[in-house]
């Protein structure tokens, strides 16, 4: 009996105008945000390379015959990609959040944290994710669709640098993304001092995970931003480094506020409470997870 009533209860959660919005919001949220992102990534030909070289649309009378041209580069400028993602996401926060229930996260560790953190359902969670990996989708597909063929369908699919190993690659991942969402949760609190500037302070926090480790590994940061354009090039190898170490990053980030900064519980049992009774609440009766999102 406890089991159908939980049931009823996860379906008339799911079964509201409020929790549509929500899953509506990830997935619009998401595509907005990877769109401005990874059109960042690509290097369009006229644009500048680095080195001072000119894209291939560019030519001059006084140069010898050039050789067939190749496809351009990814990742023209560290800055630039990494002031545009840092950008995007706080803009798309500051636009969608306030029309959510709880704000919007726009990216599967996030979520993961929230759920870890008891601030989100876990079948909540699992269709915020599924809208996320659909709104990743559709940017790159979208990204595709302008961009010249000349490309060669590139949109930001991340990749190893030379002489990354995987574990270092995954203790990077894992590390920019624990300080997303603990910029994530310290300012989504509600006596921070800093909540009212959430947006922009998860915004830099993903700007500095570029530079950091936009040489070394891409930077994931975001399961859903190396879901979209791996399933566009249809290459995940290496993929699992940019779903465990962001999801790690993320499930430590938060215990570490929920249990150290800011404990919240004194033993595993009273999580386990909690959890209990979070799984039993309506959403609506539950506090509010976030004002705004990560990346």
């Amino acid at each position: 009996m406890l089991v159908l009533s939980g049931l009823v209860l996860v379906l008339k959660d799911l079964w509201t105008l409020s929790f549509l919005r929500d899953v509506l919001c990830e997935f619009v949220g998401t595509a907005l945000f990877l769109f401005a992102g990874l059109a960042s990534v690509v290097l369009w030909p006229g644009a500048p390379v680095p080195g001072g070289a000119v894209g291939p649309t560019q030519s001059s009378a006084d140069t010898a015959p050039a050789l067939p041209a190749a496809p351009p580069e990814c990742h023209p400028d560290p800055l630039h990609v990494a002031l545009a993602f840092g950008a995007s996401l706080a803009l798309v926060s500051v636009c969608l959040g306030p029309a959510t229930s709880g704000g919007v996260h726009l990216n599967p560790a996030v979520t993961l944290a929230m759920v870890v953190g008891l601030k989100v359902t876990p079948w909540r969670a699992v269709l915020y994710m599924g809208a996320q990996l659909l709104g990743a989708v559709c940017a790159c597909a979208l990204l595709l669709g302008v961009m010249p063929t000349s490309l060669g369908g590139q949109v930001g699919l991340n990749e190893l640098a030379p002489g990354v190993c995987s574990y270092q690659a995954f203790s990077v991942e894992a590390a920019i993304t624990f300080l997303l969402v603990l910029c994530v949760t310290v300012t989504a609190r509600p006596k921070s001092p800093f909540q009212s500037l959430g947006p922009i302070v998860v915004g830099l926090s993903v700007t500095l995970g570029h530079l950091v480790a936009i040489d070394l590994t891409g930077c994931g940061m975001n399961p859903a931003r190396s879901f979209g354009p791996a399933v566009m090039a249809l290459n995940f190898h290496n993929h699992w480094v940019y779903w465990a170490g962001p999801c790690v990053g993320a499930v430590l980030a938060v215990l570490l506020h929920d249990l150290l900064l800011h404990p919240r519980w004194s033993c595993p049992g009273d999580w386990l409470a909690e959890l209990r009774e979070v799984s039993l609440k309506a959403h609506h009766k539950q506090p509010a997870s976030l004002e705004h999102a990560g990346e």
